[in-house]
């Protein structure tokens, strides 16, 4: 359940700004040019007043269109991921490569350097002058009511072929999921919280100012500036790599170790446990005994998130653990000094088993 909150929040506050670098231009402006056709239909007709229901429909007709298009999209990606099933060093590259692609077009929209103009995937022009037909209403010889109805839905639905960075990586998410349903329920959640942006942008777009709007596309590269920084960062979790920004604060955090909300029996360094819950896994660092070896056991209460899919890349280790329950993992005997890492699959929640005893 968490993983599809997580999505709904990323496409609420980054997933929507990010796709209006790719999709806003043609597609919000392409409805806004409707709604400035009802604003001065109903000026020509007695009464001050706007016709607000009118001006609405193509909007919400189009975010239909998108979120039941990428549904669809969602729930064959995940089909084709049951059938590719994606290890845990597939999904890193995955992230990684999406995470750069992120960065680079973050650094292309701040024009930082021409070489970064690579990074502009475009869709293949003939595709492009085919929406632009459609949104001018040039594309057939419907009646105008016919047209508001079928042009946003058309477009709507013509979304999945210009995903902007954010959606790319989310479709990479459901991808991974392997299933279906589950890549289905996932794309829903992520482009129904970009519903709320693209509403007010295309509502509002005949009246941002020129220099409101540069502003506003900066605010969105600094946004996928950050997201690909993380998409990068998850990558290297779940390959264990020392790079990653959580082994640099992991020292810091051991301190004060994390405690698990449920009691856990006592670890001896041979014996270790460790629970893994909806916002991690506690405690974030297990010490074992060198030159010998450790059974570590995961235990789980009532957990949904990511932390369930347990991952470490060290031993090429991927379990799926219940929602309730222990799974036990044999680790062999590991020299003094060595540092373990495991995480999620998506490379969320991380953690550290050091032999040192």
């Amino acid at each position: 359940m968490e993983q599809y909150l997580v999505a709904f929040i990323t496409g609420l506050t980054t997933g929507g700004l990010s796709c209006l670098a790719v999709q806003g231009g043609l597609l919000a402006s392409s409805l806004a040019h409707q709604i400035e056709q009802d604003i001065l239909e109903a000026g020509t007709q007695k009464g001050k007043r706007v016709a607000h229901p009118k001006t609405a429909l193509p909007i919400a007709l189009f975010l239909l269109s998108k979120l039941v298009a990428y549904t669809i999209l969602g729930f064959l990606l995940g089909l084709l991921g049951s059938v590719l099933t994606l290890n845990s060093t597939v999904r890193a590259i995955l992230l990684i490569g999406i995470g750069i692609f992120m960065v680079g077009n973050a650094l292309r929209m701040f024009n930082v350097h021409p070489i970064f103009r690579i990074f502009a995937i475009e869709s293949p022009k003939f595709i492009t002058r085919y929406i632009r037909r459609a949104a001018n209403g040039k594309g057939g010889s419907q009646t105008r009511p016919h047209r508001d109805w079928f042009t946003p839905i058309f477009l709507g639905a013509l979304t999945v072929l210009i995903p902007c960075g954010v959606t790319q990586a989310m479709m990479a998410v459901a991808l991974a999921t392997g299933s279906p349903l589950q890549g289905a329920a996932l794309m829903f959640a992520f482009v129904l919280g970009t519903s709320p942006v693209f509403f007010l942008v295309a509502y509002l777009t005949t009246r941002i100012g020129a220099r409101l709007e540069k502003w506003f596309m900066r605010f969105v590269a600094v946004v996928v500036l950050v997201l690909g920084l993380v998409s990068v960062n998850s990558g290297l979790n779940l390959v264990g790599s020392p790079l990653a920004l959580a082994n640099w604060f992991r020292p810091a955090e051991t301190a004060q170790p994390a405690l698990a909300s449920s009691p856990l029996p006592q670890s001896d360094g041979v014996t270790l446990y460790l629970s893994a819950e909806n916002d991690g896994y506690y405690p974030q660092v297990l010490n074992a005994k060198s030159g010998t070896a450790v059974t570590l056991n995961v235990v789980t209460n009532r957990t949904f998130s990511c932390a369930r899919d347990f991952v470490i890349p060290a031993l090429g280790v991927e379990e799926l653990l219940p929602e309730t329950g222990t799974v036990t993992i044999p680790i062999p005997a590991q020299p003094a000094g060595t540092v373990m890492r495991f995480t999620c699959s998506m490379g969320m929640y991380t953690g550290e088993i050091v032999f040192d005893q």
